[in-house]
């Protein structure tokens, strides 16, 4: 089973190679491209975007007159698509950040090593 159902739904195979994504709309269509990070020689295709018509509702505006107002709204499957990208994002940012906080703490260690090894030498310097 797949993290990300919706995503594979779309034919994304490698969510882990999606590099970044942008949304618009056009008219009454909503637009995700998507942005690979393909490797050199790759094959498939560097982008691809996918468009999610909007669905047509109709609204009570005004109840003593019965007027109503249509609006059009991004579909669910629109929404689940944006919320499986942002959780992949989040997983990724999550990733660097721990890769920025070991190395972090490898320096900090570095140092306090170093001090260590100062003062043991100052101390065999005093015999």
């Amino acid at each position: 089973m797949s993290d990300y159902p919706r995503l594979t739904e779309m034919g994304i195979q490698h969510p882990q190679e999606i590099e970044k994504f942008a949304v618009y709309t056009v008219g009454n269509t909503d637009i995700l491209h998507v942005i690979y990070d393909r490797k050199k020689g790759s094959l498939l295709p560097v982008s691809r975007r996918y468009k999610f018509p909007q669905v047509k509702k109709s609204v009570l505006v005004d109840s003593g007159t019965r007027q109503t107002e249509t609006l059009f709204e991004s579909t669910p499957a629109f929404r689940e698509a944006l919320h499986e990208l942002e959780q992949l994002r989040h997983s990724r940012e999550q990733g660097l950040d721990l890769a920025a906080l070991i190395k972090d703490e490898l320096k900090l260690l570095e140092e306090d090593i170093a001090l260590r090894t100062q003062y043991i030498q100052s101390l065999v310097d005093k015999l």
